[in-house]
């Protein structure tokens, strides 16, 4: 689905930690060599039963140029795994597939397919020496096992070089705290601005996992639809949903969450309902409106004002590369800006700050948001949010070798919605999600899958209408408009200088070549842009 081709990987000056820094075991039997990662902490939190995210890998050799394989072998536990490989400008073109053995009860899962659809973003940040190529992360659930077969595709494909297996342990927090705080990262967490705690979990026996953040939601979380919420994991052979993991490690059994079942809504009210939008594919003809600006070649990568209070926006749009400061300069309070949604801060999900090298960039204008999905698995409970969010922070950071996590924003299946990339939830934090189209937008991404059967609840789609409409409306944008944006960079969808014209909620797929958000998420898109403009969120409300 991704695009072929090499680009350079040039040196931006950047400094960047070496994460190779713990002992090399050979595990026995397998021939295979796990190097374990320290994200730089030690095992053990400051005496509160905190434990930081750690990652390690298993590399992937051979002599075979189309094919790696690894038997099942024992690793370190962990809870997120994907594969990366040393070159970002190799795209793989193939398969691959990992099963997994649960920590507490020994079970092999049924095999799983990675997806390859992500690429480092177009902007300064994907040009740093040590980006790598990398699947999407698929989250598993405490594990201590497991077994991968990776196939190219096409004769003259052949396996990326220097490829491994990146497993992520997430850690354990305790409330309010996040691993390593503010430390060096110089950065705005949220502003102070809507943290609000997850509601309960749909599921109806919530497995004991992080506490939940303590500061109280400012609005109530709409409730959860009767909808799917198990779909499957992935396409590999024999798949099926994964059955009911433990959320906490084995060795470390984490505090439960309390909860309460939140009201199923009635048949016929999910107020986000609407006809499905059909995939745009491959652009027909030049649209004949003009784009609001083209993006930076090297979006700035400026350290944000250290005032804490919101910023106003400009609203023109945008003529000339993004600013390497704040739009506004000094920071002054909004006038106009609509009260937030309720958000989990970094902080109170348990961001290791310390990971975060470099200050954020920032846009000119969000022109746009685009909808996204994690893949993986719907079979978490919410309580497992903040935990999933900490290991796709670590994934990306450790693995990818992007600054900081790709998306601006993180909702649950719960409503629940989180702060995603540093820099402030009320500013236009430049984000790496949607490839040739960062430099003027968003990213939503919801927890789960809904291409393999998942369906998103009416509790997700109306948190996605509400922070779209929030997000949108601090720069004067409707929420049910058409953007004429000029492509970045050639995407599959749209070639470098096109001139895209797009809903201003899209979902990935409109952008780039890809299956995110998934077939479900994606049709639901009319109904979520239909309740954006009528969210209390919204400016035109």
């Amino acid at each position: 689905m991704s695009p072929r081709g090499a680009r350079a990987r040039r040196a931006n000056g950047k400094k960047r930690a070496v994460w190779l820094a713990a002992g090399v075991v050979v595990l026995g039997g397998t021939g295979v060599t796990a190097v374990a990662v320290s994200g730089g902490g030690e095992d053990a939190g400051p005496g509160d039963g905190s434990r930081p995210a750690k990652a390690h890998v298993l590399a992937l050799d051979g002599k075979d140029p189309k094919r790696r394989s690894l038997p099942r072998t024992e690793t370190q536990t962990f809870s997120l795994i994907g594969v990366s490989w040393e070159d970002s400008g190799d795209t793989f073109e193939g398969t691959a597939q990992i099963r997994t053995r649960k920590a507490a009860t020994g079970e092999w899962s049924e095999w799983s397919d990675l997806d390859f659809d992500v690429r480092a973003p177009e902007s300064a940040e994907g040009d740093a020496s040590d980006v790598r190529g990398a699947s999407e992360p698929l989250w598993v659930g405490p594990s201590d096992g497991v077994e991968a077969r990776v196939v190219a595709d096409g004769e003259e494909t052949a396996v990326p070089d220097a490829l491994r297996l990146d497993m992520i342990d997430p850690g354990k927090t305790v409330k309010g705290k996040g691993n390593g705080g503010d430390k060096g990262s110089g950065k705005g967490n949220g502003n102070g601005k809507g943290n609000g705690k997850p509601t309960a979990s749909p599921d109806a026996t919530p497995e004991p996992s992080d506490p939940a953040p303590t500061n109280a939601p400012t609005t109530a979380a709409p409730s959860a639809d009767p909808g799917d919420t198990t779909g499957g994991s992935g396409g590999g052979e024999g798949s099926q949903p994964p059955t009911d993991e433990p959320t906490g490690s084995a060795s470390a059994p984490e505090e439960p969450a309390p909860s309460t079942a939140p009201t199923e809504s009635a048949p016929g009210t999910d107020p986000t309902e609407g006809p499905p939008d059909e995939p745009t594919g491959a652009p027909t003809g030049a649209p004949t409106d003009e784009p609001t600006g083209r993006p930076s070649a090297e979006p700035p990568t400026s350290e944000a004002p250290t005032d804490p209070t919101p910023s106003t926006v400009p609203t023109e749009e945008p003529t000339g590369p993004a600013p390497t400061t704040d739009p506004s300069g000094t920071p002054e309070p909004s006038a106009t800006a609509p009260t937030a949604p309720a958000i989990v801060s970094r902080a109170d999900w348990g961001a290791d700050e310390s990971l975060v090298q470099d200050p954020p960039a920032y846009l000119n204008k969000v022109d746009a948001v685009f909808v996204h999905h994690t893949a993986g698995t719907n079979d978490y409970t919410c309580a497992d949010s903040p935990a999933i969010i900490r290991a796709i922070l670590t994934f990306h950071v450790q693995t990818n070798g992007w600054n900081d996590i790709g998306y601006n924003f993180f909702v649950d299946k719960c409503g629940t919605v989180f702060e995603g990339r540093a820099g402030g939830v009320d500013r236009p934090v430049l984000g790496a999600h949607t490839y040739g189209f960062n430099s003027y937008s968003s990213g939503i991404s919801l927890l789960g899958d809904y291409e393999n059967g998942g369906t998103p609840t009416a509790a997700a789609k109306q948190a996605i209408a509400d922070l779209a409409a929030w997000k949108l409306g601090l720069h004067g944008v409707d929420p049910e408009a058409k953007v004429t944006l000029t492509a970045a960079a050639d995407t599959g969808v749209w070639t470098k200088g096109q001139a895209a014209n797009l809903n201003t909620v899209s979902g990935h797929r409109d952008g780039y070549a890809t299956l995110c958000p998934g077939a479900s998420l994606y049709s639901a898109l009319p109904g979520i842009r239909t309740a954006a403009g009528n969210s209390p969120y919204s400016t035109g409300n």
